[in-house]
């Protein structure tokens, strides 16, 4: 009789099922179902010289490795489910971690590998790797028409756009195959990021949608990643990555003893999309390192979008100094270009000239001609705390940096120092650039009493270096994680400082950086009709207490254009730009009611869970709808942008009894609620305008 080993582990929220003999390596299957078929090993994984067996093509499948791995033992201890396995031929040993959240269908993964006795060269190993998707999601042999892949292209300035398609409109079809013997189409769907931009073309998170279930999923990474469905045995798979050697050129030569660790995902099951969603931010919010900035969430008043655009000066500071101040502004950030002495005009690209410069991060005397502290005392005696912009990973050519530090401390290839759109990149790796970034990070909090720092990085510098071990995919994996210990290290020194994380906007949308910072830039979009679109679908990746959204009043506009910019920003972080300083005195009433609204219920952010009553926003909509239920209220925002209806209905939750104005209190347009029908009719007659609106109900647990 062939051994057989049945590992069933999980809570009443989710129920992992493993199975493990002799003849095959352990396979995984959620919701307690036993693997079937077409379930895959626990960590698809694939060395130089081993390829895959039974059938061929780019899916990370079916590698012979994978097919050899034997059940080698497991354990439980605090929360966490490890399972070990041993391949046989190389003596690659892995172990399998599981995680699952306090009360949640959110299940956290990711393998270690290490080389026994032999040399290995690892090109890919799989962070989670399921099979039996359709069935889970409630369409075993319908899945071409029945599950549907959810996706977000997220370019920048125009972030955070989802759509879903079903996988056979999407090129993955039943081709009839496993009939004749085959495991499937050898066809695959895939998201791939290849860069330091994890974020730039797609959000590295999805789900797949079916009759009766939901699959989210998100890979926590600051870097390369991959995620690919693919069919096996009339079936459909999933699986998500970090860097590999066929989409990112990442290896890494492990010598005996040596280990490899995987980047982290994390998957939620749950019925429907808002729910597994909800999970998510759960988890999101669980597991990110504490900062009272997230309970608190004060108002920030920076001065670049739509305002000074870099080029900040003591004469036009302090004017939005005592404008912001007025507002109720709690921290004031000084944007781009304070270093900038040259005072050169725009560089290529329609960048300010100092551009290629940056490095050293000195204030600019002739900006500040009594000292940039002249500023910050002023931010200070108006009862707002300082704050600067830095971009610490990039050095300028033309800085004197560039030729200070050694070649060793930034990313090369193939011997040569990289540069893009005139700028190197530091590596993280290397303790001169980690004891520059420390040495200005301190002298500056310590000389100007900052208590921000916003973090950009506007570059993508590629595939990455070869200056450390293994290939250039590996090197920037290697600065990936350098980088979070990097910020960890500034907290560390730093308890009270806030962070900001940001790269050209959302171009850094991911967990791994999310862990890390308090606040997050959402996007660099300066249209205030299209950040609504941006601000109301971003709560799907980012908790709305951690996502800054730009507000720009202007002078010159009416009314209902100030108040619609306002709005966008009010179930976030509020992030205050625009010449707020040169507004009519009505106007700025309408900044200053709008803050007054929102330190009145902001910290309910902290718990809220996102919604969305007309569904997820789509570009181009005339109406956009957000919901953030708080447990026993709803926060709704609504914005008409465009188009001739002037009256919207949407669902409203169950139990729903009042509808007050949140901001503005008095405005045209009203919203009546029919409570027996769960329905809010909205009115703006007028185009683009916006509310937000609160809607009470009786207590209730939060879902």
């Amino acid at each position: 009789m062939t051994p057989r080993t049945d590992i069933t582990w999980g809570t009443d929220a989710l129920t992992l099922r493993l199975t493990a003999d002799a003849g095959h390596p352990p396979r995984l299957a959620l919701g307690g179902a036993a693997p079937g078929r077409a379930a895959l090993p626990l960590v698809e994984i694939e060395l130089a010289g081993h390829g895959r067996t039974g059938t061929s093509g780019k899916r990370h499948v079916d590698g012979s490795v994978s097919r050899r791995l034997r059940y080698a033992g497991h354990t439980t201890e605090d929360g966490r489910l490890t399972v070990r396995t041993h391949d046989p031929v190389t003596d690659l040993r892995a172990e399998t971690h599981y995680r699952l959240d306090d009360g949640a269908p959110v299940l956290h993964t990711w393998t270690e590998v290490s080389a026994g006795k032999s040399t290995l060269d690892v090109e890919s190993v799989s962070s989670f790797a399921l099979a039996g998707v359709a069935e889970l999601l409630g369409a075993p042999g319908q899945w071409e028409h029945e599950v549907s892949i959810w996706t977000a292209a997220n370019p920048w300035s125009g972030e955070y756009r989802w759509s879903g398609t079903p996988l056979g409109e999407a090129g993955l079809v039943d081709t009839g195959m496993t009939r004749f013997g085959q495991t499937g189409s050898k066809n695959r769907i895939t998201r791939t990021s290849t860069g330091s931009w994890p974020s730039s073309e797609h959000l590295p998170m999805g789900w797949l949608a079916g009759p009766s279930g939901v699959l989210a999923w998100q890979i926590e990474h600051n870097g390369s990643w991959h995620a690919e469905v693919t069919d096996r045995f009339d079936e459909i798979c999933l699986l998500l990555s970090g860097p590999t050697r066929r989409e990112h050129t990442w290896s890494l030569r492990l010598a005996p003893g040596e280990s490899f660790t995987t980047v982290p995902v994390t998957v939620a099951l749950a019925p429907d999309r808002d729910t597994a969603l909800a999970h998510l931010t759960g988890h999101r919010r669980a597991t990110r390192r504490p900062h009272p900035d997230t309970t608190t969430l004060p108002v920030v008043f920076n001065d670049f979008m739509n305002c000074l655009m870099g080029d900040p000066t003591t004469e036009k500071l302090l004017p939005l100094i005592r404008a912001a101040a007025v507002t109720g502004c709690e921290y004031f950030c000084v944007d781009a270009g304070w270093y900038d002495d040259e005072r050169a005009g725009e560089g290529p690209g329609g960048v300010p000239g100092w551009w290629d410069a940056v490095g050293t991060w000195e204030p600019s005397p002739s900006r500040f001609p009594g000292g940039l502290a002249e500023v910050t005392d002023a931010i200070r005696a108006a009862g707002m705390i300082p704050g600067l912009w830095l971009e610490p990973e990039v050095v300028g050519v033309r800085s004197p940096l560039a030729s200070a530090l050694p070649d060793e401390a930034f990313f090369r290839r193939d011997g040569v120092r990289l540069t893009e759109w005139g700028r190197h990149q530091l590596d993280l790796t290397h303790p001169a650039a980690r004891a520059h970034l420390d040495t200005t990070v301190d002298r500056l909090v310590t000389e100007f009493g900052l208590g921000y720092l916003k973090l950009d990085y506007n570059i993508d510098i590629g595939a990455g270096t070869d200056s450390g071990p293994g290939a250039p995919g590996h090197g920037l994996l290697a600065h990936n994680r350098a980088y979070l210990r990097w910020l960890d290290g500034v907290h560390d020194r730093h308890p009270g400082l806030v962070l900001e994380g940001c790269a050209a906007g959302g171009m850094r949308i991911d967990h791994a950086t999310l862990a890390h910072v308090p606040v997050q830039s959402l996007t660099d979009q300066q249209d205030a009709l299209l950040i609504a679109a941006v601000a109301a679908a971003a709560p799907v990746a980012v908790p709305p207490e951690q996502g800054a959204v730009w507000a720009y009043p202007q002078p010159g506009q009416s009314e209902e254009e100030t108040v619609f910019t306002l709005v966008s920003a009010l179930l976030g972080r509020v992030h205050l730009s625009g010449r707020i300083d040169l507004l009519p005195p009505e106007r700025l009433a309408l900044v200053t009611e709008a803050l007054d609204s929102y330190r009145g219920y902001r910290r309910t952010l902290a718990r809220a869970v996102p919604s969305w009553p007309l569904g997820l926003p789509g570009w181009r909509d005339d109406w956009l709808a957000l919901a953030l239920d708080t447990g026993t209220e709803t926060l709704l925002a609504i914005w008409r942008r465009g188009g001739p209806e002037e009256v919207c209905e949407l669902p409203v939750p169950a139990g729903t009894h009042t509808v007050v104005p949140v901001y503005p209190r008095v405005a045209p347009g009203g919203a009546v609620l029919d409570a027996e029908n769960g329905r809010l009719r909205v009115d703006l007659p007028r185009a683009p305008s916006a509310r937000l609106l609160r809607l009470s109900r009786a207590a209730a647990p939060l879902s």
